[in-house]
């Protein structure tokens, strides 16, 4: 399934493109995720995603596997299991930053395949825990990461609402976010009570 969110900082392009491909810098801000390792290009963590009554967590990796300097355009890959056995996460997320007056606009899309009990959710409630958690990790961001003098909000999402609960993106996006909320490990995309 498909899932695209965009967000606001109020940075230059340039520098947004550097914090956001920071991947240890904005870790701390995706919302149930915890970075563990970095090998290389290769991130490992857990990413703890409750959707509706199911939360899931998913032990994994997010690599880029495109990392553009000049267009802005992130790609990141997340693969997780989840812990208990009971289904995997696997995510692309594609992120692309454009200059917005004087921020920047960042659209994330997810491309995400889930298997196992959090499978049973459409898209529709899939698509609301992204947004939720992107919501999160737009405000930690905003105020953690880029000061109080930068201003970062939510665009619309362009995808259904349902219901969420803790945790995150799996993979960063981000990103998961990774920058893209996705639910599993880095992507960015999914959930809400933090």
């Amino acid at each position: 399934m498909e899932l695209t969110n965009s967000f606001r900082v109020g940075l230059p392009v340039a520098e947004a493109w550097a914090v956001l491909t920071d991947v240890e810098r904005i870790a701390p801000c995706l919302p149930g995720a915890q970075l563990q390792e970095i090998e290389g290009d290769e991130f490992r963590g857990i990413v703890k995603v409750k959707v509706g009554p199911i939360t899931a967590q998913y032990k994994g990796k997010a690599t880029f596997v495109e990392k553009d300097d000049t267009a802005h355009k992130a790609v990141l890959r997340a693969e997780g299991r989840d812990t208990r056995g009971q289904g995997n996460a696997n995510a692309t997320i594609t992120a692309s930053l454009v200059s917005e007056g004087s921020g920047t606009k960042v659209t994330v899309v997810t491309d995400l395949a889930i298997t196992g009990r959090a499978a049973q959710f459409g898209r529709g409630v899939m698509a609301d825990v992204s947004t939720k958690l992107l919501g999160q990790f737009v405000s930690c961001l905003e105020k953690n990461v880029l000061g109080a003098g930068a201003e970062a909000a939510p665009a619309a999402a362009e995808a259904p609402a349902a219901e969420a609960g803790e945790a995150a993106p799996a993979g960063v996006g981000a990103s998961r976010e990774a920058v893209s909320s996705s639910a599993e490990s880095g992507a960015p995309a999914p959930s809400g009570r933090g």
